[in-house]
């Protein structure tokens, strides 16, 4: 078939059947979504057992909740991030912290506090450096927001997120800090390390395909977001690690190379309370200001709540 003829049979079929009501985004979104589908078929000559494969695949995707993760790892996520920043642009937005890929790993309703936040259970004080991460949030003008909802999660010394790692404590490296009258959050947690995709999962099915790897540079999410301000979703990824600039997700980017430093200072080891020398990264954010008729920054997407 060429591509009129494809069009019309899928106007056929899902337009000129239509008995009640139409939705009309859902119904051009399929139209045009199958219209293309069909026209990858014939351009790729797909056998009718590889259209079924592919049918299989995204179900087996599905029941190991993995499609997340598949929309990372083909840079689906990532493009969405660059389609945002340039929808930004076009509106006249400009400035402030680069935003990056949220991930499939959030979940809502860590407990919350006000300037400083210790994110680890301490199961892992012993295996793992302690690191403090800080900050200001300001707006991109450099003036002070208080009250900044700055959410924080992270993967523990094994690659694992809590939560969906059943071993660990609830909402263990995860928090929410409202920045305080300095602008200021302060998080004490361990360090990150990066992670694999599960190497019997759907996504590294198709990764290994591909011919690529699914590793993750060791990083920190965050959600930042204030009244006024537009929301900020993005993470830091952490200099030394050798996966920095070669992300399976794509997910970093220019200013958002974090470096952790060493502390040996006796005097600020007793400062911080911890007994021992400790990680620090510095981590700023830059809020802008909300605009009217400006793109949204809200993604309504199904997240986990525990």
């Amino acid at each position: 078939m060429n591509r009129q003829e494809i069009n019309e049979l899928v106007k056929k079929m899902n337009v000129d059947t239509a008995t009640g009501v139409v939705d009309a985004r859902v119904q051009q979104v399929v139209v045009r979504l199958l219209s293309d589908l069909f026209q990858a078929i014939e351009d790729l000559d797909l056998s009718s057992t590889e259209i079924w494969k592919g049918l299989e695949y995204f179900t087996d995707a599905g029941k190991a909740n993995e499609l997340g993760l598949l929309a990372a790892g083909l840079g689906l996520e990532h493009y969405l991030d660059l389609r945002a920043d340039e929808a930004d642009a076009k509106a006249g937005i400009s400035g402030g912290t680069p935003r990056t890929i949220e991930g499939p790993l959030y979940v809502a309703g860590a407990p919350e506090s006000v300037g400083f936040a210790r994110m680890d259970d301490g199961s892992e004080s012993d295996k793992v450096d302690t690191l403090f991460i800080e900050g200001q949030v300001t707006d991109t003008a450099g003036n002070l927001i208080e009250g900044a909802k700055v959410e924080v999660w992270h993967a523990n010394s094994l690659g694992n997120y809590s939560f969906f790692d059943k071993s660990q404590s609830d909402f263990n490296l995860r928090r929410t800090i409202l920045s305080d009258a300095n602008g200021q959050y302060v998080a004490q947690t361990t360090m990150p390390v990066g992670y694999g995709c599960p190497p019997e999962g759907t996504t590294q099915f198709v990764l290994d395909k591909l011919g690529r790897h699914g590793n993750r540079p060791s990083h920190v999410h965050y959600f930042v977001s204030a009244p006024g301000y537009r929301k900020l979703t993005t993470q830091f990824n952490i200099e030394g690690d050798q996966y920095l600039w070669d992300d399976f997700a794509f997910a970093t980017r220019d200013g958002l190379v974090a470096v952790a430093e060493d502390v040996t200072d006796e005097a600020e080891i007793s400062r911080r309370g911890v007994g021992k020398p400790f990680k620090h990264i510095t981590f700023n954010v830059q809020l802008v200001k909300e605009q009217a008729a400006a793109p949204s920054t809200e993604v309504e997407r199904r997240r986990a709540s525990a």
